[in-house]
């Protein structure tokens, strides 16, 4: 039997190690009034809790969660394979440990060989770690499949998001598929505002090659955009028909310095 556990990369750092601290910080995020969503996907940010919490939080107290999710980030790190999968073992946070959904994880290496079993790129890598406390909380059980993406080239984007709808449509379960990505990065507020608006226009529009070339074009700092066009492709195909902007905030909003600033939106696809 596979015991490989991922240990906390960024337990306090990018939030907190104490399992009460955490527990309670993430329940004040969380805590949205409103309809609850069903919904094929999603994106979410990745920063520090501290800045982009709020946001993430507002997504997973929206959602109606399974059990199952497939999780996809950027490799930020360089480390490890360009499409760097996970299939066996778990993970830790302070909240106890996750598992990973190895039948899924090895079906979706079955129907994408771009998918290589990758430990080394997730070991440092910050992006799905911080989702999985919100999901602990929420979704007490659920087992997942990590993914980074590390890849600026387009082909193999829609390639994953293929292979992703095509396992999925053959679950029994409900899967849902998270996008862990931040927006534009260390420019002054309102230009971040301006370019994260015309990345979120091409979400919103469910358009994975628009929101592509908008970000090549635009020259758009956004993190995830290789996670965010696989998983338009996937959810396009699994018969996605909307999108909506959850709650949208720059790092300003917080720090109050408007000049170097991170963007972050929570959107939901359904």
């Amino acid at each position: 039997m596979i015991t490989t556990v991922r240990e906390p990369a960024v337990a306090g750092h990018f939030y907190p190690r104490s399992p009460q601290a955490l527990t309670q910080e993430v329940s004040q995020y969380t805590a949205q009034a409103g309809e609850k969503i069903a919904a094929l996907a999603c994106v979410v940010p990745h920063a520090g809790y501290m800045y982009s919490g709020h946001v993430a939080g507002a997504v997973y107290g929206r959602l109606q969660l399974p059990q199952r999710f497939v999780i996809l980030c950027p490799n930020h790190t360089g480390y490890g394979r360009p499409l760097a999968v996970m299939t066996q073992g778990a993970w830790q946070t302070p909240l106890g440990q996750v598992q990973i959904d190895t039948q899924l994880g090895d079906a979706l290496r079955r129907a994408c060989p771009l998918l290589e079993e990758d430990e080394l790129a997730h070991r440092a890598e910050h992006a799905i770690e911080v989702q999985l406390p919100f999901l602990q909380a929420a979704a007490p059980g659920f087992s997942f499949v990590p993914i980074a993406v590390g890849t600026a080239r387009y082909e193999p984007l829609p390639a994953l998001g293929e292979a992703l709808a095509s396992v999925l449509k053959e679950e029994p379960d409900k899967v849902m598929i998270i996008s862990s990505s931040d927006m534009n990065h260390y420019e002054p507020d309102d230009i971040t505002r301006i370019k994260d608006r015309k990345a979120i226009d091409k979400i919103l529009a469910l358009d994975p090659r628009g929101l592509y070339d908008t970000v090549m074009e635009e020259s758009i700092s956004m993190c995830g955009f290789g996670p965010t066009v696989a998983m338009l492709t996937a959810a396009r195909l699994l018969g996605a028909r909307a999108a909506e902007v959850i709650k949208y905030a720059t790092s300003a909003d917080v720090s109050g310095d408007r000049s170097a600033v991170v963007g972050y939106a929570g959107i939901v696809i359904q």
